[in-house]
């Protein structure tokens, strides 16, 4: 096993890799000003963005939940890898070559970069397969749903040959040992040993959001095959189905640009959409929608102003109908709008393109409907309208569907709709969504009830544990936020305030105390505010308590809107610190001489020439 990777190499790594541009591959991020940017935090669940980045820093900050790091800590945190595949992954991203302090290359052991290359490489496997003689069925798959070769390297498609280890020795070959393989979800074991998990189907990849294949879906094509119509990878330390949305690689940027995602029900409903010119569509691998695809939909989208579009597509039989009702019941944790499509003649989006053109799936999407509309008629087609007891019944049901509209301006509309629909009277729908909504608010807040607090004498004392302190907790009052907005300026753009400048101001006074000790650590640490791990150090040198504070100040939006006047902003704030200081020092000396005995020359002499020097560089800061 290799040693450690060098210092220098991380830092090197560090310096060429811009976080906002791998944050941006999980997050929808916005500009918060020059050289800040925010979006939803990818840690916890949020209506409002307080995720913030800072690229010229180096930094994420969350002033929600207090996450906050480096480029490599995100990565580690996102997807669950160690310190040194963080960095293996970035330098591959930059494209250095990373040197380890024994002299060897990277170290050759199982673990999530071994699983992700065994990944890729049967992925390439699969594509070269896809041109051979045994593929000939899986090329007549596609070419009758209306896919041809471009389409198929567009989303690299390939072929399991019907082989029992033709893959298996393929990828023992590249070097990877049967525990990668296996750990992996490519093989299998059975009474006669590993064998190909793929055989004989046509094979997507299925990549995550930075389009690393850690996956596939295989389509069964040959009557001899015993297995499911679609077979999965497993789950793996890389590939959790319920996490993972196939195409959201390629979808991620429309999305974000156009706050619009279309989620369909299979692989070639996505690709016929985004061959159709839909390319915000994305689908789910081999499970229902659930939470966890929706915390990624709404970091992608930036699903915090209600302005975004979530479009579900679903077959028109009983099995789509089932999957509407799972999409509703989690509608409310989208802030976006959330609408349905439903084809004609029961077409998924695959067969709409095939029969009636890429124009016709276009207009499927531009045809959509609100989810509440679509919902409200499907309750209501279950019962017989045209008798007093079945529109009773359909009242009942339909009742909660509208009250749960979270939006209140819309749910008088709908519950007009719904008096049209059944034909009842309007006050008396409108009392049967009132008490629906009444029900649902009541069985909320007892599931949401706090259990009652135990008594004193019920638990052993815990040590006390100083909480972290935060920006918020500042007071508003002009000094302090002149003091805070100083010391934001010294941690985030030292450089720019120039050495001159920030030597003084780090010698002027804090009168905050908490601010004060941040000030320390700022001044102790000015020989390393050109290094990569500037920030870091500044943390490290106060308190545990305040490293919080720290890493708010590192992140915190500055008030300018171009680069030239945040360069004049900066310096201005600590010159404005700076001249504070220098008007508490006149003030004491004004006292001090109007104190002093005038027959006293040489006291009195000394007050004066120090009032001078106090003026005089008063004047120098506001020339410079």
């Amino acid at each position: 096993m290799a040693g450690l990777i060098r210092q220098s190499d991380i830092e090197e790594v560090k310096a060429r890799t811009n976080i906002a541009d791998i944050i941006g591959d999980y997050v929808s991020l916005k500009s918060a000003g020059v050289g800040s940017m925010k979006g939803l935090c990818p840690f916890h669940d949020e209506r409002s963005p307080s995720f913030h980045v800072r690229p010229q820093v180096g930094f994420y900050h969350c002033f929600g939940c207090g996450e906050s790091g480096d480029v490599y800590s995100f990565l580690q945190k996102m997807d669950h890898v160690s310190f040194s595949e963080a960095v293996e992954r970035l330098a591959a991203r930059v494209g250095l070559q990373l040197h380890y302090e024994d002299g060897q290359g990277a170290p050759d052991h199982t673990n999530r970069a071994r699983l992700y290359a065994a990944n890729q490489a049967a992925a390439d496997f699969f594509v070269a397969q896809l041109g051979s003689p045994g593929a000939e069925v899986g090329r007549q798959f596609l070419g009758e749903r209306g896919f041809d070769s471009a389409a198929a390297d567009r989303f690299g498609i390939g072929f399991a040959p019907k082989s029992w280890d033709e893959l298996t020795n393929h990828l023992k070959g590249k070097g990877f040992s049967v525990d990668e393989l296996t750990l992996s979800g490519l093989v299998s074991s059975g009474d006669r040993g590993i064998y190909d998990r793929f055989r004989g189907r046509l094979v997507w990849p299925i990549r995550d959001i930075t389009g690393q294949t850690i996956g596939f879906g295989a389509r069964k094509l040959l009557d001899d095959d015993k297995g499911p119509k679609y077979l999965n990878t497993p789950e793996t330390p890389i590939y959790h189905k319920a996490q993972v949305l196939y195409g959201l690689d390629l979808a991620k940027r429309d999305i974000s640009r156009s706050h619009q995602v279309v989620v369909v029900e299979g692989y070639t409903d996505v690709m016929a959409c985004h061959l159709a010119g839909i390319t915000t569509a994305v689908a789910t691998c081999g499970t229902s929608f659930g939470v966890d695809h929706i915390k990624v939909l709404r970091r992608v989208l930036g699903d915090d102003s209600g302005i975004g579009e979530v479009v579900f597509t679903f077959d028109p039989d009983a099995a789509g109908q089932k999957a509407a009702v799972r999409a509703f019941g989690e509608e409310q944790r989208f802030a976006a709008q959330t609408f349905v499509a439903v084809a004609p003649e029961g077409f998924d989006p695959c067969d709409l393109r095939l029969k009636r053109g890429d124009d016709a799936v276009r207009r499927l999407i531009d045809s959509k409907k609100p989810m509440f509309e679509f919902m409200i008629r499907q309750v209501l087609s279950q019962y017989n309208l045209d008798t007093v007891e079945g529109r009773s019944s359909a009242l009942r049901a339909a009742a909660p569907v509208v009250g749960s509209i979270r939006d209140p301006s819309l749910r008088p509309g709908y519950t007009r709709e719904l008096a049209r629909m059944l034909g009842l009277d309007m006050p008396e729908v409108q009392r049967a969504v009132a008490q629906a909504q009444s029900q649902a608010q009541s069985k909320a807040k007892n599931e949401g009830a706090q259990p009652p607090p135990r008594r004193y004498d019920d638990t052993p004392a815990e040590p006390v544990v100083e909480a972290p302190f935060s920006m918020v907790e500042l007071p508003n009052d002009p000094a302090t936020r002149l003091e805070r907005d100083a010391l934001m300026a010294m941690v985030q753009l030292p450089a720019q305030i120039g050495a001159d400048v920030i030597n003084r101001a780090v010698q002027a006074t804090i009168v905050h105390p908490s601010l004060a000790v941040v000030r320390d650590a700022i001044a102790v640490n000015l020989q390393y505010s050109a290094d990569s791990d500037w920030l870091d150090r500044i943390v490290a040198d106060v308190p545990e308590s305040l490293g919080n504070l720290v890493k708010e100040l590192a992140v915190a939006p500055l008030p300018e809107r171009t680069e030239r006047d945040l360069t004049r902003y900066v310096k201005d704030i600590a010159v404005s610190l700076i001249d504070r200081d220098l008007l508490r020092q006149k003030a004491e000396l004004l006292g001090r001489l109007q104190r002093t005995d005038a027959t006293d020359r040489e006291v009195f002499v000394a007050v004066q020439r120090e009032l001078v020097r106090v003026e005089a560089e008063r004047r120098n800061l506001r020339e410079e």
